[in-house]
């Protein structure tokens, strides 16, 4: 981590924006669409509790996006996002997801491929 930032991705495999869209879109997985709204016209009732997605490409780079998926709370401690790719350090956290990430560093690389798609 540098600053607001993880410069080096989290997989050896570049991110897929289109893996990453479905991510971002699946209710079972990233759960994005609860807190967050964005460019997904398809996708019923999306959040308004954290900021829109669409333009996330042009507020912050890509490792600023990928901090922000892979530990958010490095960025604001009283964020209620969940850390997608930290394990150590989480309290309440099920014994069946204990020392799992949410995401795999792939699925992190995916999803900060497509944020960064979001340029308007």
């Amino acid at each position: 981590m540098q600053g607001d930032a993880i410069s080096q991705a989290l997989s050896a495999t570049p991110g897929d924006a289109q893996r990453g869209r479905a991510i971002v879109a699946n209710r079972q997985l990233g759960l994005c669409l609860l807190c967050h709204t964005g460019p997904f016209p398809e996708e019923r009732f999306q959040g308004n509790l954290a900021p829109d997605l669409a333009g996330a490409g042009a507020r912050w780079s890509m490792g600023q996006l990928r901090l922000r998926i892979a530990d958010a709370q490095r960025v604001n401690p009283a964020t209620i996002m969940p850390s997608y790719h930290r394990v150590d350090g989480l309290t309440r956290v099920g014994a069946a997801w204990r020392d799992q990430p949410l995401l795999t560093g792939q699925q992190v690389e995916d999803v900060v491929a497509f944020l960064a798609t979001l340029r308007e």
